[in-house]
């Protein structure tokens, strides 16, 4: 594979509202950026498509005073390099985590998970990557399911696809639209947007849509089913579900698998919220997530 360093991103328009030094980890496959914010407990954060740290950027400034906030840009997404030949699989990023937790010498961490974020750290943690202590889940799944929207659907048909997401940024663009209920403000869609300027920057957001497996022919069927067949291992562990009700992605059916799965977590539902939960509820969220990890 050819590894090519993506080149720097000019985050002066949006510096006010990401104000975070910029690190980076060398793996085989690139370039991984992380946050790495403040001292205590570690707090890993895991983002998903078509989002980056900076989907984080208010809990990070809201626990880094008491608390060490890791949050890693996937290889692909955000400030990390953007290879094109990569296999953008789930198991690679679940390597990727894995290996930046290694090279930080964490063996105890919380978490907190989002979209794909949620199969990347959970796989992470049933590996034995860190000791999970407590674990916020936020629209997202570490279950199979063949449940996909047709919206998810389309986009991972051949040519339609690539043109679609990678061609006309029908992907991140329209999510800065259609996976919120609360308009954004003009700034917070540049930074959602400013990582994915172009068709080269675009190939993890279309990759991670190919790599969804809807049967066991699939070659991240497997690796999901094993995080599946693992998250009894948690049942102990505290858990923090906050869910936008209105998302079209991870709906109502996602949470029920969370609920069934563990009946003890502490969930809150936020009727008018949407996939992207923390920009709709922040004002509820971030509260709730802090008090649930300083508990």
């Amino acid at each position: 594979m050819t590894v090519a360093q993506s080149p720097s991103l000019d985050l002066a328009p949006i510096r006010s509202i990401y104000p975070f030094e910029q690190h980076y980890l060398d793996l085989p496959c690139g370039r991984m950026h992380y946050l790495d914010e403040g001292h205590g407990p570690a707090v890993i954060m895991l983002h998903g498509n078509p989002t980056w740290s900076f989907y984080y950027r208010r809990l990070v400034a809201a626990l880094r005073d008491r608390f060490r906030v890791i949050v890693p840009d996937h290889i692909g997404c955000g400030l990390s390099d953007k290879p094109q030949d990569y296999s953008y699989h789930l198991a690679d990023h679940v390597a990727n985590v894995g290996a930046l937790v290694q090279h930080l010498g964490i063996r105890e961490a919380n978490m907190v998970v989002h979209d794909w974020g949620g199969a990347i750290g959970f796989g992470a943690a049933t590996a034995g990557a860190f000791t999970l202590r407590r674990a916020v889940v936020l629209n997202t799944a570490a279950f199979l399911s063949r449940h996909v929207p047709w919206r998810i659907a389309v986009c991972k048909l051949p040519l339609f696809g690539d043109a679609v997401i990678r061609g006309l940024n029908g992907f991140a663009g329209a999510a800065t639209w259609m996976a919120v209920e609360r308009p954004m403000d003009p700034l917070v869609r540049e930074g959602f947007l400013l990582p994915y300027r172009n068709y080269h920057d675009r190939v993890a957001n279309l990759r991670f849509v190919q790599d969804i497996p809807l049967g066991p022919s699939h070659p991240t069927w497997a690796t999901v089913a094993e995080i599946e067949q693992r998250l009894p291992m948690f049942r102990d562990t505290p858990m923090q579900v906050l869910w936008g009700g209105e998302d079209w992605c991870f709906d109502d059916h996602f949470l029920a698998g969370w609920m069934q799965r563990f009946p003890h977590a502490d969930v809150q539902r936020f009727d008018h919220a949407g996939h992207y939960v923390l920009e709709d509820a922040h004002e509820q969220i971030v509260p709730r997530v802090r008090s649930f990890l300083t508990w």
